[in-house]
């Protein structure tokens, strides 16, 4: 039987454990060659331990697989091209690049410190942009590639504590969509994934109520696995004209995102004044106004 990635090679950051973990083994098992990225370090982005990705790597090749594990800081622009340079010296070759690797310093805004918001920005979009970056040259030369960007309905529709979180994954949205604008020429493309899961990440979620308990309970029941066959998809050649998109993957559901676009207008033709906007603009807009959902309040039925 062929396989989807037969002779790909795929990067996977944060690849240690969790979703990026199951990408890792996804990606292997339809014949990539996989560069397993994981720094080691908790949910908070703290410390280093190269067992992780050595342990996924160790899986892979007990099934047959190829791969190898690198353990650089997608958070420093040196060390993300050590992460390409890794597959360039081991592999020869890099045709699809998973940016997965993720923090969560979760706190409301009121309360969060600037380190709590650095720390957060560096490794999910600044490392997205890193990682991206360096590959750039090698799929720009040789007009073909692959990004997969991983979002969250946190920056997407919103949620309660994570203003560095929502920003930054909001951020890579916006980041992946400039990427195809920029490289589609080159026969690049790049597709975002919002996964709904239980991973190490979502368990480090603090639960002071009984409707947060309730949340986190449907979630535990939630595979990490379901998002893989996803990306394997989106990393293969049958997905070709598939590009700069945002997806959503929730235990057996899949969901394409809505992406800003203009709801409604109003005009003047003499233009405006501040009391003209709020006796006619605002009122006639007002319909349209968003409210403030959270996540669990826009997926609010129980995953299929």
């Amino acid at each position: 039987m062929s396989k989807m990635l037969e002779g790909k090679v795929v990067v996977v950051t944060g690849a240690g454990r969790g979703i990026g973990r199951d990408f890792s083994l996804a990606m292997a098992a339809n014949g990539a060659k996989v560069v397993v990225n994981d720094l080691g370090a908790s949910v908070a982005g703290e410390g280093e331990d190269a067992g992780p990705a050595q342990e996924v790597v160790n899986e892979i090749k007990a099934a047959g697989g190829n791969a190898v594990a690198n353990t650089d800081s997608v958070a420093d622009w040196d060390s993300a091209n050590r992460i390409i340079q890794t597959a360039m010296d081991t592999f020869g070759r890099v045709d699809c690049v998973i940016n997965n690797a993720g923090i969560l310093r979760d706190r409301f805004f009121f309360n969060m410190i600037v380190e709590e918001w650095k720390a957060v920005i560096d490794v999910h979009l600044n490392g997205s942009f890193y990682v991206a970056r360096a590959v750039a040259p090698y799929f720009k030369s040789e007009n073909r590639g692959c990004y997969i960007n991983m979002t969250s309905t946190s920056g997407l529709v919103g949620n309660l504590g994570q203003a560095n979180y929502a920003a930054a994954k909001l951020g890579i949205a916006g980041l992946s969509k400039s990427i195809v604008m920029d490289m589609a020429r080159f026969g690049v493309r790049s597709n975002c994934i919002a996964p709904f899961a239980w991973s190490r990440m979502i368990g480090s979620i603090p639960i002071n109520s009984d409707e947060q308990k309730a949340r986190v309970d449907k979630l535990k029941r939630l595979e990490t696995s379901k998002i893989a066959p996803l990306a394997v998809y989106l990393a293969s050649d049958a997905a070709a004209d598939v590009s700069g998109q945002i997806f959503g993957v929730r235990a057996n559901e899949i969901f394409l995102f809505s992406q800003n676009r203009p709801l409604r207008s109003v005009q003047r033709s003499e233009g405006w004044t501040p009391e003209t906007i709020g006796d006619h603009a605002i009122p006639a807009l007002k319909a349209h106004f968003y409210d403030l959902d959270r996540s669990q309040d826009v997926f609010s039925w129980d995953p299929v």
